[in-house]
């Protein structure tokens, strides 16, 4: 009887578990993002400050509950390094985020190959694809219609799944470093196409009892 009540009660109040990536180059601001999004999106969530925040080297996790569902983030370390590791964890991933550093133009092709390579995988075909062209708020960099054209030349890599390019900054970036524009509405975009995908890529939990 206990069972069946922890059972029935587990499916009442468990909420959907899907995995979303972070990636892309080391000092693209990955890790600063998801810590934004905590912040945003978490009751009473106290973020690290960026001045204490280091390159990432192997894996920082965080969830966020949004919309019903829970989202598991895994921030991915961006060094060249680290970069062979990102395909351990294709299979499992139900929505990518790629951070683009828009005042790092000297990297913006480097950026843009190991981008390429990612999204070629076969593991990630259809996923939902969410770029955001971060440090908006620094003078001289390159705005969205600058980085779209730039990461969506090989069209056909990205084929027919959701994807969209969005603008991230922080407008009061000594102040208030976390309180990051266009985090909110970037996260529930990838919510939607992540609920309407999940007869493709369902839940990690879906097969829980």
């Amino acid at each position: 009887m206990y069972t069946l009540l922890h059972g029935f009660y587990k499916y009442i109040v468990q909420k959907d578990e899907f995995c979303v990536l972070i990636l892309g180059l080391d000092n693209a601001g990955k890790t600063t993002y998801l810590e934004a999004a905590k912040t945003k999106l978490t009751k009473n969530y106290q973020g690290i400050h960026p001045t204490k925040i280091t390159t990432t080297v192997g894996l920082n996790i965080g969830k966020i509950d949004v919309a019903g569902i829970r989202l598991n983030f895994w921030d991915l370390g961006g060094q060249n390094e680290l970069q062979s590791l990102w395909d351990k964890y294709y299979e499992e991933s139900h929505a990518i985020i790629y951070i683009v550093d828009s005042s790092d133009r000297e990297r913006i092709d480097e950026s843009k190959e190991i981008f390429d390579k990612m999204i070629a995988s076969e593991s990630l075909q259809g996923i939902p694809l969410l770029v955001l062209a971060n440090k908006q708020d620094i003078p001289e960099c390159m705005g969205v219609r600058e980085v779209k054209p730039i990461f969506n030349k090989n069209a056909q890599l990205i084929g027919k799944r959701d994807c969209m390019v969005m603008p991230i900054s922080a407008p009061n970036r000594v102040k208030f470093p976390l309180l990051m524009e266009g985090v909110d509405e970037g996260i529930r975009w990838l919510v939607d196409c992540i609920k309407r995908n999940a007869y493709l890529r369902p839940p990690r939990n879906h097969d829980e009892t």
